[in-house]
């Protein structure tokens, strides 16, 4: 009678409801929106102002002839690398699966 009942309750805890975790919609949680904020953030206004800054100062050091050729080429690949993040990161995932 003792197996019966460790059976039962067995049983009960298997098929009793319980808290389902990590069930939000993409994109409704805190992180998610902190990172949206971020990406927004670096691909707005700001990042845009500050990559023709830099541009700009390589420019004006290729006018003056003091142009150093490792910053420059750093500004460069750092413009396309933020601004080509997304068809980088697009891709990527398009040759992995």
């Amino acid at each position: 009678m003792n197996v019966f009942y460790r059976l039962a309750a067995a049983f009960a805890v298997l098929i009793a409801p319980t808290a389902a975790y990590a069930q939000d919609p993409a994109g409704s949680g805190p992180i998610n929106n902190a990172l949206a904020w971020m990406q927004n953030t670096l691909l707005g206004s700001v990042a845009t102002a500050v990559a023709v800054m830099a541009v700009a100062a390589v420019g004006f050091m290729m006018l003056t002839g003091r142009m150093n050729w490792r910053f420059g080429a750093t500004v460069i690949l750092g413009c396309f690398i933020i601004f080509g993040a997304a068809s980088i990161v697009a891709g990527i995932q398009g040759a992995a699966g």
